[in-house]
């Protein structure tokens, strides 16, 4: 009993006999407002406990020879799928022009429907000057006289279109080969392709595999045409020095996609009202690895964006199309989920009672004791009067 006794001693919570309690009004307002308060803040803090907080760090990018994908999904109203070509290249000295692999195009109506959807590439065979039958290539001055690759009957035979190629294979009874692999039945094909799609719009949507470095990605009308050096009078009516280069990123992203993280060019729109010319995208790609709640992480980047556009017909002029360059931050930014701690809720949840009801007693005291002050003056007035 005497160990008890001791115990009951250390009790920081004397009780009070109930006939010793004087409630008043104003002390049951604040009570009441004390308990709504309290549930309101207990329905907040636990709505925080149950969502995931993310942590954020910045750390020295130390990574070396990655390779990163480059996926994109962009809209040319204006430009045909034949005459637009994807390349990119970068300061290491890696170049790969018209590239064809990884890559969809879908031609596109002027209303915007699509006519055809296609993986087998994208863009043009590059069209080089017309091969002669001495075996160089067409100089200018020069008389064009065509291979026919050794089907020729006479020394003096030339075969300058596919056709008299496929008469004198026919004549030397000889099997046709691959005619896409023919130089005038390609210069034939590309015209008739540019013909045919006249008028339509091209979406090309993919991803490209680029080297971890400072570079940028070209999407070109018109590039394998101008490459040729030599002008193709069935194209002439064509108009194919003034491209519209009006077009709509869909989506364009440096790695996949980060949760929560909108990219700032998905949906941006350029439209061309006046002379062709380069439009010119900077990005500053951030490297970011984000790791959810379960662990899972992703090695992605951000990007912010600036936008130039260069008319052709000002100083050196320059050739159509939209210019991507991309460059990479030193500094790698880390993203990480994490559930809170039950124990700092159980905390959080003690601390909003004890606060609020501590807060409510000495608005009480304050007001319970105000008014007694009063009341004790005014009865002190009447007394002298």
């Amino acid at each position: 009993m005497g160990f008890l006794n001791k115990l009951k001693s250390l009790d920081a919570y004397p009780k009070i006999n109930e006939d010793f309690y004087k409630r008043t009004l104003s002390g049951g307002i604040i009570t009441a407002i004390s308990a709504v308060v309290i549930l309101l803040l207990f329905f907040s803090e636990t709505r925080l406990y149950l969502k995931t907080a993310t942590e954020t760090n910045l750390v020295v990018d130390t990574s070396r020879g990655e390779r990163l994908l480059v996926y994109f999904d962009v809209t040319f109203p204006e430009v045909p799928c034949t005459l637009l070509s994807v390349d990119t290249q970068d300061i290491s000295g890696e170049q790969h022009y018209d590239i064809r692999h990884d890559i969809t195009k879908k031609r596109l109506h002027v209303h915007g429907h699509v006519i055809e959807a296609t993986r087998d590439g994208i863009g043009a065979p590059k069209i080089d000057r017309p091969l002669q039958k001495h075996g160089g290539r067409l100089e200018h001055d020069e008389k064009y006289c065509g291979t026919c690759y050794g089907a020729e009957v006479t020394e003096d035979q030339c075969c300058n279109n596919c056709e008299e190629l496929q008469e004198a294979y026919k004549k030397k009874g000889w099997a046709l080969p691959n005619l896409d692999l023919i130089d005038q039945c390609a210069r034939e094909s590309f015209v008739e392709r540019v013909k045919a799609q006249q008028g339509e719009g091209c979406n090309v949507g993919g991803f490209l595999d680029v080297s971890k470095v400072a570079g940028n990605v070209h999407f070109m009308p018109g590039k394998g045409y101008h490459h040729s050096n030599v002008q193709l009078q069935e194209l002439s009516e064509f108009n194919l020095d003034n491209f519209n280069i009006t077009h709509t990123i869909n989506k364009l992203s440096f790695g996949q996609k980060i949760p929560g993280v909108v990219n700032p060019l998905d949906g941006a729109m350029w439209t061309q009202t006046g002379s062709s010319g380069t439009y010119q995208y900077f990005i500053k790609v951030v490297p970011t690895i984000y790791t959810n709640v379960a662990g899972h992480e992703i090695k992605s980047n951000q990007f912010s964006v600036t936008e130039h556009f260069k008319d052709g017909n000002i100083k050196q002029k320059t050739q159509a199309g939209v210019v991507i360059y991309y460059d990479f931050s030193p500094i790698k930014v880390i993203f990480k989920e994490e559930n809170r701690s039950f124990l700092h809720y159980l905390t959080n949840l003690c601390a909003i009672v004890g606060g609020v009801f501590t807060v409510a007693g000495i608005v009480d005291s304050f007001i319970y004791h105000g008014q007694k002050a009063i009341k004790k003056k005014k009865i002190d007035l009447g007394k002298y009067t």
